[in-house]
């Protein structure tokens, strides 16, 4: 089967809960759906969820993980924070714990094999029972394994931090570390104590996962998703009961069967926040998400994006001052006001705020 842009853009704004949001689905499973949901900008997670799940606030997303517990705050694909279904955790861990680690940036950071085993065994004993501020965590891995953990090696924002700080994706990965409720403006970790599942079979369910959500896919875009080598990519999809189609003429692969495509092109108009899932594109998935000037303007540049029809189609930004929420959106084509509106107002509510909307430059760079 060959499937069209217009066809897998469609496929994917469903199945991300963003051309029809979800009604009485649990946040955790619409997190599990779209693969996962990145959250290193919190209120962006916040936002992407809200548009995902019918009449859903930032706060819904606030109690499905620090009251309800059924989402995880913790390092996901790529060393990135990430929102998790606390049901999905260990499978996640299995997977991301059999990824090669990233080799130190420099000879002054590299760490043995022995000191990263001691740091992780420290967090470990050091979060039991216990939810620590990075300072608190800073002392206490110190305490327990020696000095040489906290030499300032690792730059920083205007600053070092300490060695020991370079395995906090690895302890997260072991099961050992993920980020606590928070104290004010402080972050927070705990140890969800979680054992890993075996490494095989997580990385086929993450993999079966991914193709949900994010396919027609190759494997060599799986790997980039989990920043995996591309031989891995491939001997998971191996493993996997696939079927071969093309987009537009490029192979790619489906789970067997899994050829279903909405009946409609994708319409609509969405204010994407940053680093959302349904942006995620990778090789000639780029050129086709952003067509026209949307390739020069945002492509690559860490914008919110405006969509219109399932393509980029300009950028936006968000100010908030108390209560209002000042949002300034460039479109880059047309775009039907009525909707754009909507979905502004939609935005307020969900980041719980009054909304203004502005039609002009957004002056900015990226992630800002």
């Amino acid at each position: 089967m060959n499937f069209s842009w217009s066809q897998v853009s469609a496929r994917r704004l469903a199945r991300h809960h963003l051309s029809a949001p979800a009604e009485g689905l649990p946040l955790a499973e619409v997190v599990r759906r779209m693969g996962s949901t990145h959250a290193q900008v919190m209120s962006a997670a916040e936002l992407g969820l809200g548009l995902r799940s019918k009449g859903a606030t930032r706060q819904s997303v606030r109690e499905a993980l620090w009251q309800e517990r059924s989402l995880v705050k913790t390092f996901g694909p790529r060393g990135t924070v990430h929102l998790l279904p606390a049901e999905d955790l260990p499978v996640w861990l299995g997977a991301l714990s059999a990824l090669p680690s990233a080799t130190a940036a420099t000879p002054e950071m590299r760490m043995p094999a022995e000191q990263v085993e001691a740091v992780i065994a420290a967090i470990g004993e050091a979060l039991d029972g216990q939810e620590l501020t990075v300072d608190e965590l800073d002392a206490e891995v110190v305490a327990r394994t020696g000095p040489w953990a906290g030499d300032l090696v690792m730059p920083a924002f205007q600053g070092w931090w300490p060695r020991w700080r370079q395995v906090i994706s690895v302890a997260a990965h072991r099961g050992v570390l993920a980020f606590g409720a928070g104290r004010g403006r402080k972050v927070t970790y705990v140890n969800p104590r979680i054992e890993p599942a075996p490494a095989d079979s997580s990385l086929e369910q993450v993999a079966t996962w991914f193709l949900h959500a994010f396919g027609p896919a190759t494997p060599e875009r799986f790997a980039h998703f989990m920043n995996a080598p591309k031989p891995l990519g491939r001997a998971v999809f191996d493993r996997l009961d696939l079927e071969a189609v093309t987009v537009e003429g490029r192979p790619a692969v489906v789970a067997r069967g899994d050829l279903w495509v909405p009946d409609e092109p994708p319409s609509g108009v969405l204010l994407l926040p940053y680093f959302d899932y349904y942006s995620y594109a990778v090789g000639n998935d780029k050129e086709l998400l952003h067509p026209g000037p949307a390739a020069e303007r945002v492509m690559g540049k860490n914008f919110q994006t405006l969509i219109v029809d399932g393509v980029v189609a300009g950028l936006w930004h968000q100010k908030r001052s108390g209560s209002r929420l000042a949002v300034t959106v460039e479109a880059l084509t047309a775009v039907d006001l009525d909707l754009l509106e909507e979905q502004v107002i939609r935005v307020g509510e969900i980041m719980e705020a009054r909304p203004t909307l502005t039609l002009g430059p957004v002056t900015v760079g990226g992630h800002a």
